[in-house]
């Protein structure tokens, strides 16, 4: 198992949400309804210039996650 954060991964990797970290329960219930559920596979397809947000595809739609929120996302590079 290869953990990284969403934060090291770059354009074009793939990965696969294996839970989540600390965090408040609103937001993970957030992203829980946005479709990032644990062992959904996603792909980075770009960053913003200053590199925040952060766009996924993600089950055939793209989302786009401020970094630091992203941060409560564990996932695994594939």
């Amino acid at each position: 198992m290869n953990n990284v954060s969403l934060k090291d991964l770059k354009v074009g990797d793939q990965g696969r949400v294996t839970g989540f970290g600390e965090g408040g329960k609103s937001y993970r219930r957030k992203l829980l309804s946005m479709g990032l559920t644990p062992g959904v596979e996603f792909s980075v397809t770009r960053y913003a210039p200053m590199g925040d947000p952060v766009e996924v595809l993600v089950r055939g739609f793209r989302l786009s996650l401020r970094k630091d929120e992203a941060g409560s996302l564990l996932i695994e590079k594939i």
